[in-house]
């Protein structure tokens, strides 16, 4: 396949919701965007879903994942991607934006927006990227437990809740990080959401073969980058996110073509490897915009001749 030859992604009549990927067999794979854009590369590659990533988004801004964006910022950006898409959209909703109340208005605007899930992890607000070496403090289980139970009584619809627990992140033991996700399971979860910063996926795994229960696992394999899909598919995961891959690729590959440009002082060396504009133009909808123009000039013009009979005989 060459770079212009993507094959344009058909869109179902609706949208596909998350609730349905995990009553369906099989492993779920979503991967980070932090606009529409990337959420069409991503269904144009094949992912299940879109994970609004608050790293990438943050990063998109030129500002620190540390609930400095407010909830109204994420949100616009999770709409604008559930409007461009056929697949989920996942939103990380870091600590829930405050207490009760908030987490109540934030999951009936995300609702309303058509956003899939939102997913609540038990940091203190407001919290700090999970892999900053600074101090992560959790919320008491009770607390969180409250969020979730909050969340789950304030939607109307299919969108699910899921908790991340941060346990492993904030230096507790696998039995805590066991004991949080029991906890936040009978808090009406839809799904619990195991986070680590090992490079060795064994602490996911083990937390993955002690789970018991039927609610759905997730993981992010961020740092323990060598385990494969079907290695965490086998140990009882139900969704990965690759959670911020776009945007470290996006920053590698557009550093070295500014750098090129400036030491070349011309853009010959790298133009045959960046798509075309061709392939933005179909990213963008081009094609679909103009056909519908057409159809709907085409449409005016007959409707407009099959009237002036009438206007003349008036």
């Amino acid at each position: 396949m060459t770079r212009t030859d993507h094959p344009a992604v058909p869109l179902p009549a609706r949208r596909t919701t998350l609730r349905e990927l995990f009553d369906a067999p099989g492993l779920v794979r979503i991967v980070g965007a932090h606009n529409p854009l990337g959420a069409r590369l991503a269904e144009r590659a094949g992912f299940d879903g879109v994970w609004a990533s608050g790293l990438e988004v943050s990063a998109s801004q030129g500002v620190p994942d540390a609930d400095i964006l407010t909830m109204s910022d994420l949100l616009s950006v999770s709409a604008s991607m559930a409007s461009a898409v056929r697949i989920p959209v996942v939103s990380d909703c870091d600590a829930g934006y405050g207490n009760v109340p908030q987490v109540m208005h934030m999951v009936r605007r995300y609702e309303a927006a058509g956003i899939s899930a939102v997913t609540i992890e038990d940091k203190l607000f407001p919290k700090m990227n999970s892999f900053v070496a600074s101090n992560q403090s959790l919320l008491p289980v009770e607390a969180f437990c409250g969020k979730i139970s909050a969340a789950t009584a304030a939607r109307t619809g299919d969108l699910l809740v899921i908790a991340r627990i941060e346990a492993l992140i904030a230096g507790h033991d696998l039995d805590e990080a066991l004991s949080r996700a029991h906890a936040y399971e009978a808090a009406g979860a839809d799904a619990v959401l195991i986070h680590a910063k090992d490079r060795s996926p064994d602490v996911v795994l083990q937390f993955l073969e002690r789970w018991s229960s039927p609610l759905p696992v997730v993981v992010v394999p961020t740092t323990y980058h060598t385990v494969t899909a079907a290695e965490l598919e086998e140990a009882g995961a139900k969704m990965v996110v690759y959670a911020n891959h776009g945007l470290r690729a996006l920053i590698t590959a557009v550093s070295q073509t500014f750098s090129s440009i400036l030491r070349d002082g011309r853009t010959s060396r790298f133009e045959d490897d960046i798509a075309t504009v061709e392939d933005v133009f179909e990213l963008q909808g081009l094609r679909d915009m103009l056909d519908e123009e057409r159809r709907h000039d085409a449409a005016g013009v007959e409707h407009a001749l099959a009237a002036a009979p009438l206007a003349n005989r008036s």
